[in-house]
């Protein structure tokens, strides 16, 4: 194959995926974060511009952030192979955990435990998730004013609106594009997604919504539409979840749906793996595998296909500048999601100190490792919730 002498095999991409799957905590930010850090920064594996070059891929695609850019850097040096072992590898640890809670939650009726759990975990994942975005905004950005103004006014529409825009993101780049390398003789003329949403998204919206209620077909269509039509991070899809599973469809109530959510919090890996949790509760096995493919191969799909042209064309003055003002955005929209994130999970001063706590611990003991201080805010949880009851 010519890769002799790359730094890695494919066996240790596969194997870091796996492991990144089973004790990465923290949702999309983090999983990003500990992507550059492992394989940018520490193993220089990838390089920093292959990196920013899927970060910027995963953004402009709709589906769950954190998945794509593990896809896209298993494509970087072992191209659809690379690609399809080390999504596998990310994504099958957390949902042979959220089946086996599944299962767990069906026997016993309940998860009162898993949200005492939550409790702390929650709170460590903020303070995770914080040195994350610290250190990207500081490798990214540096002091070129146009990328701070864009990060500033990413971060602030992501406080303010609780979601991230994808036209955001193409403006930024764009902006940044004209500024950086006005295009001469280059015409952008209909935009694939417009297309995309107006001709597939009425077409299989109709198809969910007449299949036999409760059908497996139902859910495959309906989890597709999810996976193919939700921009953002993991957590945009917890709203457009709601919206299906709770009030059009009736599959979930208010409080499975809420235990759903803490599932995908509580376990290692994507938080979109919530789908396969949701899928095991409405029919078993089989929806559980249903829901979390028809989930997951629309974002391998948006990967995959456009990755041979992004790096070919991707050291193009024109196109670099739209990808570093894309990264802007997105490394803003990363930011904002932590202050969002953060007055959700950071409800009084305990939680707000198990925070300020892994900051430090981060900051001040660089070798201390995440699943640690998750292991210790899980118990910590635990314990103030038996003492506060």
């Amino acid at each position: 194959m010519g890769n002799n002498h790359l730094p890695y095999t494919l066996k240790e991409l596969v194997l870091y995926f796996l492991k990144l799957g089973t004790w990465g905590f923290g949702g999309p930010v983090a999983l990003a974060g500990y992507m550059h850090r492992d394989l940018v920064e520490r193993r220089q594996w990838i390089s920093e511009e292959d990196y920013r070059e899927g970060l910027a891929l995963a953004q402009l695609a709709p589906g769950p952030l954190a998945a794509q850019l593990g896809i896209y850097i298993g494509y970087v040096h072992y191209r659809v192979l690379g690609a399809t072992l080390a999504g596998l590898a990310f994504v099958l640890p957390s949902f042979f955990m959220v089946l086996a809670l599944g299962a767990a939650y069906v026997h016993w009726g309940g998860i009162p435990w898993m949200q005492a759990i939550f409790y702390g975990v929650g709170a460590a994942v903020i303070g995770i998730i914080t040195v994350s975005a610290y250190k990207l905004t500081r490798k990214s950005i540096g002091s070129n004013p146009w990328l701070i103004g864009i990060y500033l006014l990413s971060a602030v529409y992501t406080v303010w609106f609780e979601t991230e825009s994808v036209w955001l993101f193409l403006g930024a780049g764009t902006l940044y594009w004209l500024v950086k390398a006005p295009p001469r003789n280059i015409s952008f003329s209909g935009s694939k997604s417009g297309i995309t949403k107006s001709v597939l998204f009425p077409a299989v919206w109709q198809a969910a919504t007449q299949a036999p209620a409760g059908s497996l077909w139902q859910m495959f269509l309906y989890f597709t539409k999810a996976g193919a039509f939700v921009f953002g991070s993991g957590l945009a899809i917890v709203p457009f979840l709601y919206g299906g599973v709770v009030k059009e469809f009736g599959w979930l109530n208010e409080q499975q749906f809420m235990d759903s959510v803490a599932v995908a919090m509580i376990t290692p890996g994507p938080v979109v793996i919530t789908v396969g949790f949701i899928g095991f509760l409405v029919l078993g096995f089989p929806g559980a595998c249903v829901a979390a493919f028809a989930t997951f191969f629309p974002c391998y799909l948006f990967t995959v296909l456009p990755a041979p042209y992004f790096r070919k064309y991707g050291k193009h003055p024109g196109i670099k500048a739209f990808v570093d003002g894309v990264t802007a955005a997105a490394i803003g929209a990363i930011s904002g999601a932590v202050i969002v994130l953060g007055r959700r999970s950071l409800t009084d001063l305990y939680t707000a100190g198990i925070a300020l706590v892994t900051v430090l611990a981060l900051l001040k003991l660089k070798k201390m490792p995440e699943p640690l201080i998750i292991l210790i805010a899980a118990v910590a949880g635990l314990l103030l919730r038996a003492f506060m009851n």
